[in-house]
């Protein structure tokens, strides 16, 4: 049985945590071979002395020295942007798990891919801005995308299931049972993305702008980063979801949805042609779909704990509240547009969060600002990577702009 040897970008996050619980509950089939961090280099260190991984990364090379420090061996070691695409593209690995927070983790999945390493992909930043050009380069390379975001990673089992799953190279021929999964949409009516709908699912609109930051990062079902907790309460987590599936199973976003179901226990679900719906179920733990994404296309025991349908009592589904969560449609729009526009949604998105992180800005007015300098992009089509990272940074500009007049 042969063992899986992952790098992990951004281990010192929730994500990177849940990664290195499952190569501590599976050590046969994961061993993990290089750690990178942004800053945190005390916890990067406990984490590379307890793994022994031959290879770390602290991407604030302030920090360098506290690493070194703190570590009991004698691993390579990468520092700054420019180490974390090395260490993503070790020659020892096979897989690079990409869970770094927003755009930093795009060239690292480019230079993973260069390297010939399969992905798994928990920042869904990447494919919301560049996902033409990541599953391109995929595919050109003959490498694996395997999801980790626990809806994309539901989908992605349930098409399994339902038999709507082939194998192609970028050729066209077949590499056989373990090769790169693709749609084959044409038996697919409708890729139905869960959402918990956050804290504030029953909140009444007329109340949004006396939520507070606080209340904000309080999520009823996951234990996220502060990021990635308010965009679920803004619902704006979802929208750059359904962008990550359209490029992520090669749909248009009109069979892209979302449905809250606040047990969070429906991970996602699949409608076929024939009307047909399968659905995948688990308890809320990022572990199993990092599993998952490690052991495809095999399914291994695990200590995690099963469903108890006992004590489930009920399932609930609701739809969108759409005119209240303005998101849906942003990201709706920026996904049908394609180009740059994804890229622009995101920027604006992440100053925006961070604005009304630091109570620069309401909880409203991150719709409000997102829309605003989604409005006045100019969108170019079929966009170069240049092209994309150059309205990136355009975005944040004009958001961090507009975030200094916005009311509070």
């Amino acid at each position: 049985m042969k063992r899986k040897r992952v790098v992990i970008l951004g281990a010192t996050g929730s994500i990177g945590d849940s990664a290195l619980k499952v190569a501590r509950d599976i050590p046969e089939r994961m061993e993990i071979v290089g750690l990178a961090a942004h800053r945190n280099a005390a916890k990067l260190a406990v984490q590379a002395n307890e793994l022994r991984p031959e290879a770390v990364c602290i991407v604030a090379a302030a920090k360098l020295d506290e690493l070194r420090a703190n570590l009991h061996y004698t691993p390579r070691i990468f520092a700054g942007e420019t180490g974390l695409c090395e260490i993503a593209a070790l020659a020892n690995a096979e897989m690079v798990l990409i869970a770094v927070v927003g755009t930093g983790g795009l060239r690292p999945a480019l230079a993973a891919i260069e390297a010939g390493k399969d992905l798994a992909v928990a920042s869904k930043e990447i494919l919301v801005m560049a996902g033409e050009i990541v599953m391109k380069a995929a595919a050109a390379r003959s490498v694996h995308v395997l999801p980790v975001d626990s809806e994309h990673n539901a989908i992605f089992q349930c098409l399994e299931s339902g038999r709507c799953l082939s194998a192609p190279t970028a050729g066209g021929t077949s590499r056989g049972a373990d090769a790169a999964p693709t749609l084959q949409g044409a038996d697919v009516r409708r890729l139905i993305l869960t959402a918990s709908g956050g804290p504030f699912r029953e909140t009444p609109a007329d109340q949004f702008d006396s939520i507070t930051v606080e209340q904000a990062l309080k999520h009823p079902t996951w234990n996220m980063g502060p990021k990635i907790t308010i965009d679920s309460a803004t619902l704006f987590n979802k929208g750059l979801e359904m962008i990550e599936a359209r490029w992520l199973f090669d749909v248009e976003m009109a069979r892209v949805e979302v449905i809250v179901h606040p047990q969070s226990i429906v991970h996602s679900m699949v409608e076929f042609a024939d009307g047909s719906v399968l659905a995948q179920l688990s308890y809320s733990d990022m572990c199993f779909p990092i599993q998952y994404a490690v052991t495809w296309p095999e399914r291994v025991p695990n200590s995690l704990a099963p469903l108890d349908f006992g004590k489930l009592r009920q399932l609930n589904f609701a739809i969108p509240r759409y005119d209240d969560f303005p998101a849906l449609n942003l990201a709706r729009r920026a996904g049908e547009a394609g180009g740059t526009l994804p890229a622009v949604l995101n920027a604006a998105n992440e100053i925006a969060v961070s604005a009304f992180l630091e109570k620069r800005i309401t909880f409203p007015a991150i719709w409000r600002l997102v829309e605003q300098v989604m409005n006045r992009h100019a969108c170019v089509a079929d966009a170069s990577l240049d092209a994309i990272l150059a309205a990136d940074q355009w975005a944040r500009a004009e958001a961090e702009s507009l975030a200094r007049d916005q009311p509070r």
